[in-house]
């Protein structure tokens, strides 16, 4: 049955319209729009206010005033998507604040009514995610130029400055030049299904190069993003209330829920373009149980129904690891294991990125904070021991290497 999903069509640019992925920027959304409907203008005014309107101690007051507004007229995806994004930062920005104790822990009806409505129909959770903050919260200055860190800005942000665009923007750009590995799902398929070898063996050579120049990408996140402002400005706006202390039973949306409801923060993990990576090369990433694998399974139901439809359709294709094994071709091997490493050394660079940006800003704080630092140095905007995961997905990573087999 997996081989009639390989045909000729489904080999070709139809595979990725289908599952809304882009030629160009992959699983971002091509092209965000910048405003909704008149009479949602309160909600995109607030979300670009946020900074001001917290340095002003106005913030919460503001968000409550916001007229209960109908979600009827948001009608085409992209719409919803900004839209969701906007009351994504609104909540976020609510509930935490100025980033200290005085958290909220009722998200006022007027936003969670709307807000869980869009997220029905777009198939995500109601909180910021992935999708929002990065895949759909962004545009180019000049519409005709490159898709290049100078000619690009966010649509929203938190304080902390150009904290939010460079986090934002750098995890983009990650995103979409890896998405060119990806572009070779459709050569890789058909190269499995016609046993070609050579096809086969350029389309992983390709990959590996793809993955090295994100990696290239992802060193640029130094010139933009300062840890310390990362660790305790916006990191704050990014957590979620699913395993924070700050929100043990999590977030009551009034008139929605009449309990309160956890949700994962924001995350890296829950970006398509790594677990579509996994599936194409044969990585298991959620075998055999643990933590890791847990939150990668949990992470993909934070992605857009098309994505995981995607990462689904991946896994029920015949196997690229499998016939790379059986093959017993030297140089088809080294080919796969070249696309492998390649993966194993963003990942690398990744734990590197996590010890600079949370790590040792943590450990600094630690004399003052001692006793909630200890407790929470390691937990993600997710809510998990995210050093643990990251080491388990390298070392699976690691270990799908066929030298010596």
């Amino acid at each position: 049955m997996a081989q009639n999903r390989t045909s000729s069509t489904e080999s070709s640019w139809e595979i990725f319209r289908k599952y809304r992925i882009d030629q160009e920027v992959g699983f971002a959304l091509p092209n965000p729009l910048e405003e909704l409907p008149e009479k949602y203008n309160a909600w995109i005014l607030t979300a670009k206010n946020l900074t001001e309107l917290i340095e002003a101690g106005q913030l919460r007051e503001e968000v409550e005033k916001l007229p209960m507004l109908s979600t009827d007229d948001l009608q085409e995806y992209e719409q919803q998507c900004l839209a969701h994004l906007a009351l994504g930062c609104i909540t976020m920005a609510y509930v935490w604040n100025r980033g200290d104790d005085d958290v909220q822990k009722v998200l006022p009806s007027n936003i969670a009514v709307p807000y869980c409505e869009l997220s029905e129909k777009l198939g995500l959770p109601p909180i910021l995610v992935y999708a929002d903050c990065v895949l759909a919260n962004w545009k180019k200055k000049d519409p005709s130029g490159p898709m290049t860190y100078e000619n690009m800005d966010i649509l929203f942000s938190f304080p902390g400055g150009d904290c939010s665009k460079g986090f934002f923007l750098i995890s983009l750009l990650v995103e979409t030049a890896a998405f060119s590995a990806v572009k070779r799902v459709p050569t890789i398929l058909s190269a499995v299904q016609h046993r070609d070898k050579e096809s086969l063996r350029q389309a992983l050579l390709d990959i590996a190069d793809c993955l090295r120049k994100a990696r290239k990408v992802f060193e640029e996140i130094h010139g933009y993003v300062d840890p310390d402002l990362f660790y305790n400005v916006l990191r704050k706006y990014l957590s979620g209330w699913k395993g924070n202390p700050k929100l043990p039973d999590g977030l009551l949306y009034e008139g929605v829920w009449d309990e309160p409801k956890q949700f994962a923060g924001g995350s890296a993990g829950q970006s398509s373009i790594f677990q579509c990576l996994d599936a194409l090369l044969g990585i298991q990433q959620t075998t055999g149980g643990g933590p890791a694998a847990e939150f990668i399974k949990e992470m993909r139901t934070y992605m857009p129904p098309a994505h995981q439809d995607f990462l689904r359709f991946l896994e029920t294709c015949p196997s690229a690891r499998e016939f790379v094994l059986s093959s017993d071709d030297a140089d088809l091997k080294e080919a796969y294991d070249n696309s492998v490493q390649a993966l194993v050394s963003l990942r690398n660079y990744h734990l590197g990125i996590v010890k600079t940006y949370i790590l040792d800003p943590a450990k600094m704080q630690s004399g003052e904070e001692k006793t909630e630092q200890v407790g929470q140095e390691h937990r993600g905007t997710g809510g998990t021991d995210f050093m643990s995961v990251l080491k388990t997905v390298r070392m699976k990573t690691m270990q799908s290497l066929l030298k010596d087999r």
